[in-house]
């Protein structure tokens, strides 16, 4: 039998019974989406609905600060304020814009720019959580000053074949990883090795129609899933109310 980490709030939404119950436990989830696609929302209503069901949580953010976080999810229903103050919920802000990294302060020695990825693989605390999220990490790439001068002679692959072999180290201990990656960010080099390491691989899509928006996360790869998953989920995202799952009929 499968073992999940369930992502709650079944009396609420679908989304735990879209994603066929939870996400497996030591598995990593790549989560894909263009600008606006809807990845942190997603990102966010994972991090709430696993904080509900009694799991431990590590939410790495390369946009947001704590204020900004609990504002942003407050907003669609998503209290975390208790998680974290029972430190259930582990929140990190990665400060890409200074490269400083995880609310450490250079030292002198430092101040030429920090390696983000090295300090984050560092960061015992974060990684003793059950599930790690890590929201942006496109951007904590990029803004990796051994990445940017490795990425500059076409090694991105080796940097991220480094990473994924951390990763695996990390998901045999039953803890799982989700990705959110915006592949317009990164070289199809650098994704290849990320989208073939992923045990569930999800793409968010938006398409027009008419004078609606609508918006489909494909499915392209689901391993050791609890009940059947569809190869393609509707979701809307409304204020107040987060993520919901859309059921469309075809007339």
């Amino acid at each position: 039998m499968v073992s999940l980490y369930e992502l709650g709030l079944e009396e609420r939404d679908r989304v735990n019974p879209a994603f066929g119950g939870g996400f497996p436990k030591g598995s990593i989830v790549l989560l894909e989406g263009s600008h606006g696609a809807g990845k942190s929302v997603f990102a966010q209503r994972f991090c709430y609905g696993l904080c509900e069901s009694d799991t431990y949580v590590t939410y790495v953010s390369a946009e947001l600060t704590a204020g900004s976080l609990i504002k942003q999810m407050g907003s669609m229903d998503y209290d975390i304020v208790d998680h974290l103050l029972r430190e259930q919920l582990l929140f990190l802000h990665a400060d890409v814009d200074t490269r400083d990294t995880i609310n450490q302060r250079p030292g002198p020695e430092e101040a030429g720019g920090r390696e983000l990825i090295t300090k984050l693989m560092q960061a015992e605390t974060m990684w003793e959580s059950d599930v790690v999220i890590f929201d942006g990490f496109d951007a904590i790439l990029l803004h990796d000053p051994h990445y940017e001068a490795i990425s500059e002679h076409g090694d991105a692959d080796d940097i991220m074949q480094n990473m994924i072999t951390y990763f695996r180290q990390i998901v045999n201990q039953d803890k799982t990883l989700i990705l959110t990656v915006n592949p317009d960010s990164l070289s199809r080099t650098a994704l290849r090795p990320l989208r073939n390491a992923a045990d569930v691989y999800l793409s968010l899509e938006m398409e027009s129609v008419g004078s609606e928006v609508r918006r489909n996360i494909v499915v392209k790869k689901f391993a050791e899933m609890g009940n059947q998953v569809d190869d393609n989920i509707g979701y809307a995202v409304q204020s107040g109310r987060g993520i919901t799952i859309v059921t469309r009929t075809v007339a």
